[in-house]
Formats: C-alpha cells, structure tokens, sequence
C-alpha cells in the first residue's frame, strides 16, 4: 500500500476532496453527482500525483465481513482503474463513513486514515483530515463518535442483519444531516479555525485541511499559515488543489 507522499514532481499535483455525500439524498441525484466526481478524477489523472479523500465519501458505510453497501459501482470501479495505474490515493474517514476496515485496503490498494495525518512535501507541512469531533464544542457527537469507534458495538452491530442494520443506519444518517444542517459562518469562532490555532501554537503547519464544514473556506491561521476547508460536492463542488507551495481552493465546471 503506497503511504502518504512525500515529494511532488515537477507539473504534479495533490488533489483534495471529501464530502461526496453518496447515497444522499435520494438514488438519481446521488448517480449524477457520482457521475460528476468521476469526470472530475478523469481530469486530475493528467497532472495528479496523488488524490486524498478527506471523509464522508458516502452517505453511510459499513463493512460487513462478506458485504458492503449496495452501489457506487463507477466510483468504486474508477478507483480501481487509478490504483492499478499506480495513483498514490488515501481516504480519511469521515463521521458518515468511520466503518471503513480492510476493504479499500484489499481490494483497491488504498490507505485508510481514522486519524488526522502531517503530510510532508518538501518544506510545507499540511495537517489534513476529516474534522469531525475536533475543535470546542459538539460534546454529544463526541461521545457519540467514542461509540460508533469503540470495537465492542461495532461487532454488536456486525451481527445485525444488513438489511435492518443498514435500514437503521441509514434512517440514522438522514435523520442527522437534516438536524445538523449549518450553512453560518462563524468567522473567528469557527470551530477547526480554533482547533487549527491550538495545534498551531505546538507545532507548526502550512496548511490545515479538512472537509466535514460542507462550506469552502479559506482562512488565516496566523502570519504563516491557513486552514482550507474543502467545502462538499451536495452544493459547491469545491475541492483543493496543491502544488507543493501553495493551495488554491477550486469549484468543478464552474471555472
């Protein structure tokens, strides 16, 4: 499995995306955003070098031992297509997709993150993940995410049955996108700008990368450093893009 990367060729890029969202909220929108992701991946194979998906790729996810969730067969079989071509890919779990186990890893040659990850290129430092449960705040998700993470409930949820479990889960996953719904922006209380400044004050970072926000952002940090959120693909369609120095947030065929 190809780690994290640590040097960019020259005329390549590191793509960054998350909060693809599929499966939501119904099957025909879901295809065509599917559709749109994978034209967007058709065009970052020309100057790509690597491409990390910073969490909630689906709607909900969950590895049975012999099942995976019904769908997403072209995105599936496109990242197959990359990872055979030798495109370097990780995926970092997001709150709607934590359940990931061995099944990227088996079968499509991709890394798993749970966990926020430095990514070092050259001299930059990107501190980059999901964002869920980091920052002030969100005490109920929090211990809710202690939950979903912790072994023992993922084997008792294991031995549901798919087709109740996943019904549940899935009821689970609509019912909390539509409650936690934020379109406001926070300015200087947004809650991973804080979290960015924090871990800035111990270590420093170029960038700071996550998804989770569902709204493209671009702040400072401090005097040397931002905090790119990479926005979501329900509304935006934003992504980023890195070319070893700098980040420029990107919006897909509105350019």
């Amino acid at each position: 499995m190809t780690p994290l990367l640590k040097q960019l060729s020259p005329g390549k890029k590191i793509y960054f995306i998350s909060d693809f969202h599929l499966g939501a909220p119904d099957y025909q929108s879901s295809r065509e955003r599917e559709k749109k992701i994978i034209r967007l991946l058709e065009q970052a194979r020309k100057d790509a070098a690597a491409i990390y998906f910073l969490g909630d790729i689906f709607d909900f996810w969950f590895e049975y031992r012999y099942t995976i969730p019904k769908g997403y067969t072209r995105l599936l079989g496109k990242l197959a297509e990359l990872s055979d071509e030798g495109l370097p890919m990780a995926v970092f779990t997001g709150n709607h997709d934590m359940w990931m186990f061995g099944y990227f890893p088996q079968e499509l040659n991709i890394a798993v993150f749970h966990k926020p990850q430095l990514l070092q290129i050259g001299n930059k430092r990107l501190y980059i993940g999901h964002g869920d449960g980091l920052g002030p705040g969100d005490y109920v998700y929090k211990c809710l995410k202690w939950v979903f993470r912790n072994p023992f409930f993922q084997w008792i949820f294991s031995i549901v049955p798919p087709v109740i479990g996943m019904g549940i889960a899935n009821s689970w996953s609509r019912r909390s996108r539509k409650h936690n719904k934020d379109d406001k922006y926070y300015g200087e209380k947004e809650a991973l700008l804080i979290y960015s400044r924090k871990i800035q004050e111990k270590e420093h970072h170029d960038f700071y990368v996550f998804g989770h926000r569902h709204m493209p952002l671009d702040l400072k940090v401090d005097e040397k450093s931002r905090y790119i959120n990479l926005g979501d693909w329900i509304n935006f369609y934003s992504y980023a893009v890195f070319d070893g120095e700098n980040m420029e947030l990107k919006y897909f065929e509105k350019e």
